[in-house]
């Protein structure tokens, strides 16, 4: 198991790490269709997650992020805390939290669970120009903890985030790892 003196700061996925969001996909992924469909554009067949990657070129990125962040926040609001959100104040380094989500959720969501006061940096999907896993939110994350990635640990849950982890030279352990 990971300690405290291990790393220089720990930075952490969100959604399926600390807390589980309690977003309903289904209802999300049908008003992001309808994004498309308003604008004339044909996506019936396009999951959430292609849609989100094709609506720059459409010019509906920034209704799509609208929409997917108000369907963020209302899960954040629902939100269950996660067995490893205890360790959040236990680390005598800097903590932050770099996630795919929208930041306003991920603040909701840590806030909710008594988190945001032992977390110095939150950086979302829609916090920086690029998302997991290019390495710039991570990267971002410890810019403003103010720590060298290479003395810092990413804890995540899923490929994406070891991917970044990776992209972006941070050490890495999956969620199930450091519980």
């Amino acid at each position: 198991m990971t300690t405290c003196t291990d790393y220089g700061a720990v930075v952490y996925d969100l959604d399926g790490t600390l807390v589980r969001l309690a977003v309903d996909w289904d209802a999300a992924a049908r008003d992001a269709t309808s994004v498309f469909a308003n604008a004339g554009v044909d996506a019936a067949d396009a999951d959430l997650w292609s849609l989100f990657e094709t609506a720059p070129e459409h010019g509906l990125a920034d209704e799509l992020e609208s929409v997917l962040a108000a369907h963020e926040r209302r899960g954040a609001e629902r939100s269950a805390r996660l067995h490893l959100a205890d360790r959040v104040a236990e680390w005598d380094v800097p903590v932050g939290v770099c996630s795919l989500n929208a930041e306003a959720a991920c603040r909701l969501a840590l806030d909710r669970h008594d988190l945001l006061d032992h977390v110095g940096a939150v950086v979302g999907r829609d916090s920086v120009s690029e998302h997991k896993p290019d390495p710039e939110p991570l990267l971002a994350t410890l810019d403003r903890l103010g720590v060298d990635p290479a003395s810092a640990l990413f804890v995540g849950d899923s490929d994406r985030d070891a991917v970044t982890a990776d992209r972006a030279g941070v050490a890495f352990e999956f969620v199930d790892a450091v519980q």
